[in-house]
């Protein structure tokens, strides 16, 4: 790995303790709202990566087996739910979407079988999914106006986040294994963007509890 991951991924783990924090300060105001539910993702995602950021002695196989078919999903899964149930109320996307993501796992493992395949083709459809969600966002907070008073809401922080980490990293997954074998240079440049856009994106979620309205949609 380049010497920069030695310091960006402590920092990275710091920004996702730092959210689950955060958002533990307001359980008990959320108890009753659906927002718990992104509290406790929070917890569940610093958990993950705190067990996983120290050497176990469990071994790297493993690991990339725990995030390609359990870690990754998880996360593509609430966001999912997020977005089409809870802030756009829109159940019939949210089933289509989950839907087609979970199918990709099947060619992969009918055909390929290979967990290089899950990294790059995974991740592609999840993320662009997850683009259609982005902009449907974007599209209801400028008819809505909730967009004018952006301080106070709590999805356009989130909206952001995801933007900068998922959206901005779309290319370097969708040609991860080409970048990484072949353009080494830029595939460290990249690299070095994610964990930068990763920590970026906690720290706004943590920012959508400070500042967002705790009773926002």
């Amino acid at each position: 790995m380049p010497d920069y991951f030695y310091i960006l991924k402590p920092i990275l783990l710091l920004s996702e303790i730092m959210a689950a924090v955060v958002g533990l300060f307001y359980v008990s105001k959320l108890k009753n709202s659906p927002w718990r539910f992104f509290i406790y993702y929070l917890v569940f995602i610093a958990t993950q990566e705190a067990f996983w950021h120290f050497d176990l002695g469990i071994g790297a196989r493993i690991k990339q087996v725990y995030y390609a078919y359990v870690g990754i999903p998880i996360q593509y899964t609430f966001l999912y739910w997020l977005y089409g149930v809870q802030s756009l109320n829109n159940r019939k996307l949210f089933t289509i979407c989950i839907s087609i993501y979970l199918l990709t796992y099947l060619p992969i493992e009918l055909f390929f079988k290979k967990l290089e395949v899950v990294y790059s083709l995974n991740p592609s459809v999840g993320t662009l999914f997850l683009i259609i969600f982005v902009i449907l966002e974007f599209l209801k907070q400028i008819k809505d106006d909730s967009i004018l008073h952006f301080r106070d809401n709590k999805m356009f922080y989130i909206n952001l986040g995801v933007i900068m980490l998922y959206v901005g990293t779309y290319p370097l997954f969708c040609f991860y294994g080409l970048l990484r074998n072949h353009y080494r240079g830029i595939w460290e440049l990249y690299f070095a963007y994610f964990l930068i856009a990763n920590s970026i994106m906690y720290i706004l979620f943590a920012i959508s509890f400070i500042w967002g309205k705790h009773l926002s949609k």
